[in-house]
């Protein structure tokens, strides 16, 4: 990144981790991986051009916006960050037979998931913990500093164990936690948990 003049749209990472919703951190490692265009000044600070970041939120433009749901639907959102091909096929054949309101989205990567929250307040996150570049606890991390997101219901999918996760430094208390290889049921009893309860909330709501 070479030292050039200063374009008054261009912005701070700082400013470009509030545009795209997640963390200095994270921006910081999509520059540097070359998602994210950036370029320092003479005196070595990073500047983004504002057109760089709303191509790489238009990359995502595929996704239903918030503005295009119903306060009141009672079918659920979620995102599946899960790095195996394999694993996500499973996750979604196994989804796709219980009987539940639920739209799933999925996700590669930490990256890649970073940008599908900042373009979509989800309902239910369930994220692999071990992954290159961004892993689950960056994701983690992000969406519980948001208060915007702090709806959302987490739950870790891992083959790490408690005990391996507690080395590690532990997951939050609102995060639940499945271990590898899943017990379906129960998997599909916290969706169905999630539902349930979105319901009342839509009822709620309708009621007010």
């Amino acid at each position: 990144m070479s030292a050039v003049k200063l374009n008054q749209s261009d912005v701070t990472t700082q400013e470009a981790a509030k545009l795209l919703g997640i963390s200095v951190t994270s921006v910081q490692q999509l520059v540097e991986r070359g998602v994210l265009v950036a370029w320092k000044t003479q005196g070595g600070h990073r500047r983004i051009p504002r057109e760089a970041i709303e191509a790489l939120k238009a990359e995502r433009s595929d996704l239903p916006m918030d503005k295009g749901r119903t306060a009141l639907s009672s079918t659920l959102s979620a995102l599946i960050v899960e790095d195996n091909a394999l694993q996500r096929m499973v996750y979604e054949k196994q989804i796709a037979s219980w009987d539940i309101a639920l739209e799933t989205r999925f996700c590669d990567n930490g990256y890649q998931a970073l940008i599908e929250i900042a373009q979509r307040k989800y309902d239910i996150l369930l994220l692999d913990i071990v992954m290159e570049g961004i892993d689950g606890y960056e994701i983690v991390k992000t969406v519980l500093a948001n208060p915007d997101l702090r709806h959302i219901d987490i739950a870790v999918l891992t083959t790490l164990s408690r005990d391996e996760l507690d080395a590690r430094g532990g997951l939050p208390d609102e995060v639940l936690f499945f271990q590898k290889p899943i017990v379906f049921e129960e998997l599909r009893g916290f969706l169905r948990g999630c539902a349930a309860r979105k319901a009342r909330q839509a009822r709620a709501a309708s009621a007010a």
